[in-house]
């Protein structure tokens, strides 16, 4: 009686009527294994792309990022407030004259008081945490005028001031916060960054800005343009 051959992990063929048996070793297993693995990992490799973390890169496409939103949306900040601005004379008197009727002439509506883009031209007061005094010509005394320097720029009249960005287009209400914390860093960036301002006093500057109307007699503008003549 023939014995029986078996072959767990050989690859027969018959020839001529010869039986030909190839064994694959455990050496040949993983050398394939491995030339599999070598591929796959190619493959990955070719369509990873290596991001450094706290790159601009390293933040998902669908994250609020307030850096690139101040970069973008500034510029229209600043063309919003400029063809809307009114000369700061005209502003106080009609406001003086009538506040409800000023605002709705001059004004942005905003949740907290209406925000009135305004311009003026005026020489330089004292500074108090980098809020300078401007006394304008035309603008009553009982009037005070101050413009934001920095280095901490406060509210959100920027956000608020063009009647263009609303609660309803972000996701909620930190993004919103986050959008007008972006606009005021990009000002600072943009305009105050340009100019010195740790010593502004005595000199006469022209300005472009906005405030919130929470008291007649006191305006707190965060400007859009300032130069110094």
């Amino acid at each position: 009686m023939a014995k029986r051959q078996h072959a767990h992990d050989d690859s027969c063929s018959r020839s001529g009527g010869t039986m030909t048996t190839t064994r694959i070793t455990p050496l040949v297993r993983v050398v394939m294994a491995s030339s599999a693995a070598f591929v796959l990992l190619a493959a990955m490799a070719l369509d990873t792309k290596v991001v450094k973390i706290g790159s601009k890169a390293d933040v998902p496409s669908n994250v609020f990022s307030p850096e690139k939103y101040g970069a973008l949306e500034f510029p229209k900040v600043v063309a919003a407030v400029e063809s809307h601005a009114t000369d700061a004379a005209t502003l106080a008197a009609a406001i003086t004259a009538d506040q409800t009727a000023a605002e709705t002439k001059y004004g942005i509506a905003a949740d907290a008081g209406a925000e009135f883009p305004v311009k003026f031209t005026g020489k330089v007061g004292k500074q108090d945490s980098g809020i300078y005094d401007v006394v304008v010509p035309g603008v009553p005394d009982a009037i005070h005028i101050s413009v934001q320097t920095g280095p901490a720029i406060i509210g959100t009249d920027l956000r608020d001031g063009t009647g263009l960005i609303s609660f309803g287009q972000f996701r909620n209400q930190i993004e919103y916060q986050n959008a007008g914390s972006a606009l005021n860093k990009e000002m600072k960036k943009q305009v105050l960054s340009k100019i010195g301002t740790t010593d502004l006093t005595g000199k006469t500057i022209s300005v472009v800005g906005v405030f919130q109307l929470t008291d007649p007699t006191a305006w707190i503008v965060a400007p859009v343009k300032l130069d110094i003549q």
